[in-house]
């Protein structure tokens, strides 16, 4: 007698039942997925150049063609960078950190004499943009940004030590999802400012002064494994909305009555912090001028800020760079309508190209150097801060280390796990870094007990030979 199997007695009514069920499961797993954040689109372990020479295209960018005054959607912003990349292959690298909720690349264009390549003892840097979806100017000045750097390196002498020197990494858009639902003209409003999950990704970062509980975001992540991955000295992040140059702290420990009394959240590198935003400042066509952006708005003096003077704000990006990577991050916010019209974008470029460049190279100030073991080998992840300054930073694999500083007199201050502590006063003077290498010695190893009485035994063995 031939048996059957027993899904071939099952009633179509328990088939129905069954793919009910798988289905639910399904749809639940996903969306948990989906609250979570937990997509596949996470941020990539490596970091790969994307350059393909079907981009190439030299009437579309060449020296007798330039980048139009216009806002660039996404698709419009992925074939400038990357025949950008293709055209100057030998000044700009493009990669992506990761996509953002809805699967758009976040790209980074590095610009540099050696694009491909780290340059041991070059500090990095870094410009982010359009975080904030409808905050456009940034995103449309870091695009002009890449074009005027890469065109100029044979012709302005400044441009090309600046390239020469240094590694410039630029993003032009966090939040490019945002960017395409927000509309061009739209002065205020938050349209576009959050990402496709409806999250503020200037608040979605871990805060010094208080827990934040809301849910990471793709964006977010990807910034944090960017940052954690390479060692950026010196940072800026585009904004819109006002005139001003802000550097941390963005928030406080008392942040609810800081909400009526203004009062500042300094760090221990407040004289650098407000250095290097008024070197943006002062460079920038009227940002320095302080002018408030209307009648009965806040005005800055100089055009800068504390952040938390100007208002508090827990998890924000500026904050994050500073105390978990050391490194100095200001906000600057580039124009009082947060979407202005494109008309507008040549004056924009105008006030803020001399800026864009000079900031960038405040990462040659201050103090540099390698931390070395007694042998000439680099000491990687070893500790550092200068004294009275509690933010540290470490060294890179290759033992690099650098801090921005202001001209005077300095105690560094270098740890590293199986080494003794090292100590050494340097100076900084104004017109160049200062070059300090640091040799670590290894700790001596305190014997146990049992290896003390064995060295005791052996000295009195060897005494008595002796006497005898």
């Amino acid at each position: 007698m031939e048996t059957r199997r027993w899904w071939c007695t099952m009633k179509p009514a328990m088939w129905y039942l069954i793919m009910i069920v798988v289905g639910f499961f399904y749809v639940y797993l996903t969306a948990v997925q989906y609250i979570r954040g937990q997509e596949a689109n996470q941020p990539p372990t490596s970091y790969q150049p994307h350059y393909d020479p079907q981009y190439y295209d030299e009437n579309l960018i060449s020296s007798s063609n330039t980048l139009d005054f216009e806002y660039h959607n996404y698709a419009k912003m992925t074939d400038f960078v990357r025949s950008m990349s293709a055209t100057y292959p030998n000044l700009t690298a493009l990669y992506s950190i990761g996509k953002s909720v809805q699967g758009r690349e976040l790209w980074v264009m590095v610009v540099s004499a050696s694009p491909y390549e780290h340059i041991v003892g070059q500090p990095n840097v870094k410009y982010v943009a359009n975080m904030h979806g409808n905050e456009a100017v940034g995103r449309e000045m870091l695009l002009h940004l890449i074009e005027y750097l890469t065109k100029s390196y044979t012709t302005d002498d400044y441009v090309r030590w600046l390239l020469d020197n240094t590694r410039i990494h630029i993003m032009p858009s966090m939040n490019p999802d945002g960017f395409e639902v927000a509309k061009e003209g739209v002065c205020r409003g938050g349209q576009g400012r959050y990402n496709a999950r409806g999250f503020d990704l200037n608040r979605n970062f871990p805060d010094y002064f208080k827990q934040n509980n809301k849910r990471n975001q793709a964006e977010t992540e990807a910034v944090k494994q960017w940052v954690s991955k390479i060692q950026f000295v010196l940072s800026a992040n585009l904004h819109g909305g006002a005139l001003v140059a802000s550097y941390p702290f963005d928030n406080s420990p008392n942040t609810i009555f800081q909400q009526f009394t203004s009062t500042p959240s300094l760090t221990p590198d407040e004289d650098v912090f407000r250095h290097i935003a008024g070197v943006y400042s002062f460079n920038h066509a009227s940002m320095h001028l302080g002018l408030p952006c209307k009648p009965g708005a806040h005005s800055f003096s100089n055009g800068t800020t504390n952040g938390a003077a100007w208002y508090p704000l827990t998890g924000g990006m500026q904050d994050y760079n500073y105390v978990w990577h050391g490194c100095m991050d200001v906000t600057i916010e580039l124009s009082c309508c947060k979407y202005p019209t494109a008309d507008q974008l040549p004056k924009f470029w105008a006030d803020n190209k001399k800026a864009l460049v000079r900031y960038l190279a405040e990462v040659h100030r201050g103090v540099r150097g390698f931390v070395k073991d007694e042998q000439g080998r680099p000491v990687e992840g070893a500790s550092i801060k200068i004294r009275g300054r509690d933010v540290g930073f470490q060294t890179t694999k290759y033992g690099e280390y650098w801090r921005v500083l202001l001209p005077g007199r300095y105690t560094i201050e270098v740890y590293a796990g199986g080494f003794d502590p090292r100590e050494e006063d340097f100076t900084v003077v104004e017109t160049n870094p200062t070059l300090l290498n640091l040799t670590l010695y290894r700790a001596a190893v305190p014997l146990s007990k049992p290896a003390l009485w064995t060295t005791a035994l052996i000295l009195l063995a060897g005494q008595a030979l002796y006497t005898n």
